[in-house]
């Protein structure tokens, strides 16, 4: 089972978690430059600009710096953060030796949401493909419906919604893609999805349920 590389924060830091795989190991789908790239530089940068961001505000808060350009410090902020967290979920769903269904819960789910596997993977596929310009296809738990959904996030800022929860994300930035598929961007969501490990989502979607679940009294 692919490990569930969530250990985004520690010792009061934003910290990059290491890649739970060989770079190559995800070849043929994904190569190992973009990999490599994708991790180390693009992902790296967001951890360091959370960091630099909230580094900011602790200063502003402690009156060590004036706080005149705290919204931009926050904003910054909620863009890195996002992007940090999505990209912990990226990796850590992938994997060289994937299950290729969700089980139990998750396969209910799914069927009652969109009918089968099949009908997810049109929906999924559909909507990101068509997200205009860079951003994020996501298969979410509505944490008021209690119901899976599709949706597409533009912005880093909307994967912070305490109403969405990330259950499996596919990256659409060119940065994620381009050296390999180009501007072929299905052709790269095709591939995506036959890397994606399904034990992952399976997780995250069984411990987000029974944190909504008040516990018997």
């Amino acid at each position: 089972m692919n490990c569930i590389c969530l250990q985004g924060y520690a010792d009061g830091r934003y910290v990059l978690p290491p890649l739970p795989y060989a770079p190559e190991a995800l070849e043929p789908m994904l190569d190992a430059e973009t990999v490599l790239l994708h991790h180390d530089k693009h992902h790296a940068a967001y951890v360091a600009g959370a960091n630099a961001a909230a580094d900011t505000l602790r200063r502003m808060a402690t009156g060590e710096i004036s706080a005149e350009s705290a919204p931009t410090a926050a904003q910054n902020l909620a863009f890195n953060l996002g992007g940090h967290i999505l990209h912990c979920l990226y990796w850590a769903q992938l994997s060289p030796e994937p299950t290729s269904a969700p089980q139990g819960p998750l396969a209910v789910a799914i069927n009652q949401a969109f009918g089968s596997l099949a009908g997810f993977h049109r929906v999924f596929f559909s909507v990101t493909q068509a997200i205009q310009g860079s951003g994020w296809g996501v298969l979410g738990l509505d944490t008021l419906s209690r119901r899976l959904l599709v949706t597409g996030i533009s912005r880093h800022q909307d994967a912070l919604s305490p109403y969405l929860v990330p259950l499996m994300v596919c990256d659409v930035w060119e940065h994620a893609y381009y050296l390999r598929y180009r501007n072929n961007r299905r052709a790269y969501i095709e591939a995506f999805a036959r890397l994606v490990d399904w034990s992952v989502p399976e997780i995250l979607y069984t411990r987000t349920l029974r944190h909504l679940t008040p516990s018997a009294s």
